[in-house]
Parts: C-alpha cells; sequence; structure tokens
C-alpha cells in the first residue's frame, strides 16, 4: 500500500481498478469525465465511449450480465438520458456488482441545470453512495461492488464538482479480481415482462428495507458525538467538510455515506441526544423530507421562522456553512464559535470576462453568417452553445443533448410561425451521434423544411477532446470504426446535403441562404478541425497594416479574442491569433494579412 494525492476521480478510477472492474462504459460529461479516462490507462480493464448515456448504462449492465464486475460515468444531466434503463435495472437486479458513477454540478460550473442524483435513488429505489474526500472516493467505490453483489442492484456513486475535482490523500492498495460469475439463464428475473415485474416488485421493497438496516451498521455511516454537546447535525458529502472546518468539535455529526435508502433508526438515535438537530445539505433537501416524516423536528433549509438557513439554489460554500451555524446556534440560543475563511479582499472593480469561443474556433465563421442574415437558431450542448454570446447572439435556445434538431422541427411546423422559414439548428458532432440522429429521423420521416446544421470539429469539444464515432478512434487513440456523416444523413433520408468549410464566410452564407428558402429538409455540415486539436498546425498569425485600417471596427463582429481595438485601430494579439482568416474577410479595405 502507498499513500498518493489523488484527484477525486482518479481516486474512484483507482477504486475501481482495486475492485476489479473489467467493463467501462462512459459517455464524457463534466465533472465525471477524468474517471474513465484514468480507467483507460488500465489495460486490464476494457473501456469505451459510448454514443451516450443510456447506451454506456445498457453496455455496462451486459457486462454485469455475463459475470463482470461493470462500471459507467456520466453527469447529472446525462442520468436523464440513461433513467429508462435505471429504473428497470432497478428491477433486473445484477449478476456481477454494477456501479453508476453520477457526477452532479452544484453552481453550474458547466451545465445547463442544478440537478440532485440523489432524488434518482429516491424514485428508482437505488442505493446512493456519496463519499466526502478522495480517500473516501476510492474506499467506497470498493464497497460500492460488494453492496451491488450482496443486495443484488446497481448502486449509485454520486459524486460532485468539488469532490471529482479537488485533491487529497489517498491510500492505495492491491487489484482484486473476484472470481466470474458464470452466466444463467433466468427469465424471471431479468425479462421484464409485466407479470414478470410484478414479481420482482416486492422484492425491490424489501431490498429498500434491508439496505436502510444495513445503514445502521455500515462502515459508511458514522456518528462522532460530543458529549454535551446540544446541537447534532446530520450531513453527507462536501457539505461535512465544510462543517467539521466551521464547527471543529463543538457539535455532535453523523455522517451519512450511504445516504439513501436512510437508516432511520441510527437518525431516531442520533437525534434523541440532542436539543436541536439540523440538517446540512448541498441542492434538494432529500434527507430534510424523510426526516420530516420520520416526525422529527429538524431544520434543514430554513429555521423555525421561514429564515434561510442553507442555499436551495447553487453551491455550498464554507463561510456559507459557517454563516449558517452560526445563525442557528444564536437562534438555539446555544454557544458555538465557528471558523470563518477570509480569503483575499476583492478589488473595488473586476473587468467582466465572459466566456467566448476560442481564437480559430471554426464554429465562429458559422455563427456569423447565421447572425448576419437573422436566423433563427435553435442551439444544443457544446462549447459552440457560447455562439449566444456577444457579439453574435447567434443561439436562440440551448435545452439538451439533441434538442435543437427536435425542436427545429416543432418549430417549422408551428401553424402561422412567421419565423419558421428562416429557421435552422446547430449540432455538434459528438451531440448529433449522442442524441441527435433520432430527431433527423424524425424531420426526414414526418417531413417539412427544417435546416440542420452539423458543427463537424472532429472532437467531443467541451469535455476535453474526447474521441467520438465520428473520428475514427477510440478511447485509447487507436483505429476505430468511423460514422460517415453524409452517408448516415443520407441513409436516414435526407436528400439535400451540403458540406461547407466554416472558414470561408461566402460559402456558408450561399448555403445557409439555399438550404433555409427549400422547401424540404436539409442538412450543412460544417466541417473544420478544433482549432485546439494537437493535429491541427496553426498559420502564421495575421497583422493589421494601420495605414490600411479605417477603424470600421468590422473585424470586431466576429467575436475573436485575438481581435481587439487599441490606439484607434484594430490590433490582432500574435499569441492567441491561429491564422484562420475569417477576419479578414471581414475588412474590405484589405488591411489584415
Amino acid at each position: 500500500m502507498s499513500k498518493e494525492i489523488l484527484l477525486g476521480n482518479d481516486a474512484v478510477a483507482r477504486g475501481l481498478y482495486e475492485a476489479g472492474v473489467c467493463f467501462a462504459s462512459s459517455y464524457p460529461g463534466t465533472p465525471s469525465t477524468e474517471i474513465t479516462e484514468k480507467l483507460a490507462e488500465c489495460p486490464e480493464i476494457y473501456c469505451e465511449w459510448a454514443p451516450n448515456e443510456k447506451v454506456a448504462l445498457e453496455s455496462a449492465f451486459g457486462a454485469s450480465l455475463a459475470g463482470r464486475r461493470a462500471f459507467t460515468a456520466m453527469k447529472h444531466v446525462g442520468l436523464n438520458v440513461a433513467a429508462d434503463p435505471l429504473f428497470t435495472l432497478s428491477y433486473t437486479g445484477v449478476s456481477a456488482g454494477l456501479v453508476v458513477a453520477v457526477a452532479d454540478d452544484p453552481g453550474m460550473h458547466s451545465s445547463q441545470n442544478e440537478q440532485d442524483t440523489r432524488n434518482y435513488g429516491v424514485a428508482a429505489k437505488l442505493p446512493v453512495i456519496e463519499p466526502s474526500d478522495s480517500q473516501e472516493c476510492l474506499e467506497f467505490t470498493k464497497y460500492a461492488y460488494e453492496l451491488s453483489e450482496k443486495f443484488d442492484t446497481p448502486v449509485i456513486l454520486r459524486l460532485i464538482t468539488r469532490i471529482s475535482h479537488s485533491q487529497s490523500i489517498a491510500e492505495t492498495g492491491e487489484r482484486v479480481l473476484p472470481p466470474i460469475i458464470p452466466y444463467e439463464k433466468k427469465i424471471p428475473k431479468y425479462v421484464m415482462m409485466p407479470g414478470a415485474a410484478k414479481a420482482r416488485h416486492p422484492i425491490v421493497e424489501q431490498r429498500q428495507r434491508d439496505l436502510a438496516e444495513l445503514g445502521t451498521t455500515t462502515p459508511l455511516n458514522r456518528t462522532e458525538l460530543v458529549p454535551g454537546a446540544k446541537i447534532g447535525i446530520i450531513t453527507s458529502g462536501t457539505a461535512y467538510q465544510y462543517i467539521k472546518e466551521s464547527a471543529g468539535d463543538q457539535i455532535s455529526v453523523l455522517k451519512l455515506g450511504l445516504v439513501w435508502p436512510l437508516p432511520e433508526k441510527l437518525i431516531a438515535d442520533f437525534a434523541a441526544k440532542h436539543e436541536h438537530l439540523i440538517i446540512c445539505e448541498e441542492l434538494d433537501p432529500v434527507i430534510e423530507r424523510s426526516v420530516r416524516a420520520m416526525g422529527i423536528s429538524v431544520c434543514g433549509k430554513t429555521l423555525p421562522n421561514g429564515e434561510e438557513l442553507f442555499p436551495l439554489c447553487g453551491e455550498l460554500f464554507p463561510n456559507a456553512a459557517a454563516v449558517a451555524l452560526e445563525k442557528a446556534a444564536a437562534y438555539f440560543g446555544v454557544a458555538l464559535s465557528v471558523q470563518k475563511h477570509s480569503g483575499a479582499a476583492e478589488p473595488d472593480a473586476v473587468p467582466a470576462r465572459p466566456p467566448v469561443m476560442c481564437a480559430g474556433c471554426p464554429h465562429r465563421g458559422m455563427f456569423y453568417v447565421l447572425s448576419k442574415l437573422g436566423v433563427t437558431v435553435l442551439g444544443d450542448i457544446g462549447c459552440y452553445t457560447l455562439g449566444a454570446m456577444a457579439p453574435l447572439f447567434a443561439i436562440d435556445t440551448a435545452v439538451c443533448m439533441g434538442a435543437s434538431v427536435s425542436g427545429l422541427h416543432g418549430f417549422t411546423h408551428a401553424p402561422g410561425n412567421e419565423k419558421a422559414k428562416l429557421s435552422a439548428c446547430v449540432i455538434g458532432d459528438s451531440t448529433f451521434m449522442h442524441s441527435g440522429i433520432t430527431g433527423l429521423v424524425n424531420t426526414a420521416y414526418n417531413g417539412g423544411s427544417s435546416t440542420v446544421i452539423i458543427l463537424d470539429n472532429s472532437i467531443t469539444g467541451m469535455t476535453g477532446h474526447q474521441q467520438n464515432p465520428t473520428t475514427g478512434l477510440n478511447i485509447k487513440g487507436e483505429p476505430a470504426g468511423k460514422i460517415d456523416l453524409e452517408a448516415l444523413v443520407r441513409a436516414i433520408g435526407i436528400r439535400r446535403i451540403v458540406v461547407v468549410d466554416p472558414y470561408d464566410l461566402a460559402a456558408c452564407e450561399k448555403a445557409v441562404r439555399e438550404e433555409t428558402a427549400a422547401d424540404e429538409p436539409s442538412v450543412i455540415i460544417s466541417r473544420r478541425p478544433c482549432a485546439l486539436l494537437k493535429t491541427v498546425k496553426a498559420k502564421p498569425p495575421l497583422c493589421v497594416d494601420t495605414e490600411k485600417c479605417k477603424a470600421c471596427r468590422a473585424c470586431l463582429k466576429i467575436g475573436c479574442p485575438a481581435v481587439s481595438f487599441k490606439n484607434g485601430k484594430a490590433e490582432i494579439d500574435r499569441t492567441l491569433c491561429v491564422g484562420c482568416g475569417v477576419c479578414t474577410q471581414m475588412c474590405k479595405f484589405e488591411a489584415i494579412g
């Protein structure tokens, strides 16, 4: 054994390795991506990027069915995509252990919503485990497989951004490969026809009761009692760290690692030892609701007078936890000295720095054209969502993966919609493979005049350059099956297909004008690799001839971070410019070259 400083996600990967996992299938989604990337470095484990989270979970189930410990990782919104198999797998159970790591994103650092994965555990009747540091990430992951196999269930490992992307010490061990479980044909267990499913439901309910009973004795849950303490706090995950930092050993803590189902007896015993009970949890009041349902008086998101205690929206921070404890102690009349983090003094004025697409981003040219022509654009999820930002303002919506294609179909078919004709949608190559295909099938099948623009930058860009089915490489960078987008779109039933280079503004404008004017569905493939790919060689940076520059500011309309205005003239930052040449097409005075 050795001790290492590990990222939370790396610690999960290490736990998977030590637990003897043989199969991993995931879809990249911040903040979960690094788990599978790290796991792919282990030659003993089969790893893959799946087209979407539903496919990943179903594939992991197949490996479990074959008797091998299996794993899948995703972010919180990815679990929405995988919800269909998840709920039914709760009924079927597993063969070898199956763990689903889901990384929530409180504060929405890289997400379109905040949601609490524990609610899926409640709804699907599945155990949810939540670690609070890297050591627990490793240990809880290993324990999750024991739990999965003992109770015949998938197990949800709930992570959050601060746990996934923080580092702490973890003690690593050796890989232990469990015996392979021979496959057995069990129709009543795995074929979820109504009759079989009805027979499985009581088994699920009994499992819930058994897991709740286990919660009283499992090492995942622990009580830290302080003699004479009047306040007791129930908490979990990173909230536990904040509570300990703020109050130290002044208050008793019931730390839950198995956060669902809740250990009611353990909670009742803990509550009976204290005059006041507080629940500190991030995002939804999942624990609070359940404890109240037990008939126990508790403070959670608010004090009894209705004053907010812990936030329902946004990320919980150490100082916020400290302030909440101080407020609660004052309300209860209990002496409590909390530790607050002063932090660095904020400057009086910090210039705004909104996120923008990178210099040389291949999406910029297409977005400029769409904005110029006044096209209503239904957007999708990816780095190209930044096309909604100034100065382009090129995207009108961004809902979820694949929603742009399906949404555009409804938008163009809405009776009397005057905006229907001059409209389009944009979707990345990876997102199209994830969930855009079915929307395009619907468009081809039901007709209309939708113009679908696939922004093919030859990579999954937003999550850090992962491969996808259109790149021709697998998770290890080895040659793999490569989807031909043109052939796929044609096979779906789309007859009008145009491929353009987004660095060519004239070609883009011609394609958009023609395809939006067409009376049938069409697809424009805007194809150029991401400018940040290692395989893409940048051209020499451009510069501005100040004698020719007329200060018209036309070059600023594309929103490239390499182009600015200084001393009354345009200026190009040579450290950022990749020589894409889009700005040269904006300048009528040939001042850029």
